[in-house]
């Protein structure tokens, strides 16, 4: 059966691949994309996801959003992914046009449209999903999951000793989401780090797949790479999007996992960001998220490869 599946990215590396994950999956209808600045400023964004579009022969529609969090200034990870977003490789991005209107409208239409059915995933900050929400809050009992890649179980954060930079760039926004009647699938940087790390070695057998595809899922994640070594310690890199675009895609990508409820620090300095899980009752907060705390790695990399042969 086909699953309709509405996508919110800051468009950047492994967003990217995330994207070409979903848009080559058998049962996954894309009905559409909603861009958010984070990684890069918004018009990057909007042309990356553009880029990768064309790339896959797609038609679906390509909507610019939020340009800023909701009450923060815009800081972005072009440290981390290239000031393309994309590894600064050299690809033919820009010059392409969005469709008409506004990612948050669009996710609003989309949820009414196919209420009930409609499957969503936050790849970026959630300055989009919080507007959404309280423009037309119905949409949190219309969309049937929401899978957000952001925050992290076991507070040990990448922009932040204890902080994700997702939920770190907008706290705000993440905190009208996690206190929201969305029921919610998180999957946080630490389930990136544990199961969807890349070697140098292994980054090589997926670029000798030797599909366009599969050259640009590795090759844009040379700035990645380069901030895992010095920053992350990470040896390779790592694929926090990928992952949770897995998770959306096949329930089986999911090993272990609890019900809990979601408080996002709003305070400045290190706790910025941070996600505090609940799956006791401290919090009075209905449990409205189900926190991933052990992926499948052999089952997402197969979900992986699927998409870069093709």
């Amino acid at each position: 059966m086909t699953r309709r599946i509405f996508v919110d990215t800051d468009t950047a590396s492994d967003d990217a691949v995330a994207l070409l994950m979903a848009f080559e999956h058998c049962t996954a209808s894309l009905v559409g994309i909603g861009v958010v600045a984070g990684n890069v400023p918004l018009e990057q964004a909007v042309q990356n996801a553009l880029f990768v579009r064309e790339l896959c022969h797609s038609q679906t529609p390509v909507y610019a959003g939020a340009a800023r969090p909701l009450v923060r200034p815009l800081e972005t990870a072009q440290n981390v992914h290239g000031q393309d977003g994309m590894g600064d490789i050299g690809l033919p991005i820009g010059g392409r046009i969005p469709n008409e209107g506004h990612a948050v409208h669009a996710l609003i239409d989309a949820a009414e449209q196919y209420a009930g059915a409609l499957e969503l995933v936050t790849l970026g900050p959630l300055t989009n999903i919080a507007l959404a929400l309280s423009l037309s809050p119905g949409i949190a009992e219309q969309i049937k999951r929401c899978v957000i890649m952001g925050g992290t179980s076991d507070s040990h954060g990448n922009i932040t000793p204890v902080s994700e930079f997702n939920i770190w760039a907008d706290p705000e926004s993440a905190e009208i989401v996690f206190s929201s009647d969305l029921n919610k699938v998180m999957v946080g940087w630490d389930i990136s780090r544990k199961y969807a790390v890349f070697s140098d070695a292994e980054a090589a057998q997926l670029r000798a797949i030797g599909t366009e595809k599969a050259q640009m899922a590795v090759d844009s994640q040379t700035v990645v790479r380069q901030f895992c070594a010095k920053e992350t310690g990470i040896d390779g890199f790592d694929l926090p999007d990928p992952i949770a675009m897995a998770v959306a895609l096949s329930d089986e990508t999911i090993v272990h996992s609890t019900v809990a409820s979601v408080t996002v620090d709003l305070e400045n300095g290190p706790t910025r960001g941070m996600t505090i899980i609940d799956d006791r009752n401290y919090i009075d907060r209905k449990k409205t998220t189900t926190i991933v705390l052990k992926a499948d790695r052999q089952h997402f990399v197969q979900l992986l490869k699927s998409a870069l042969e093709k």
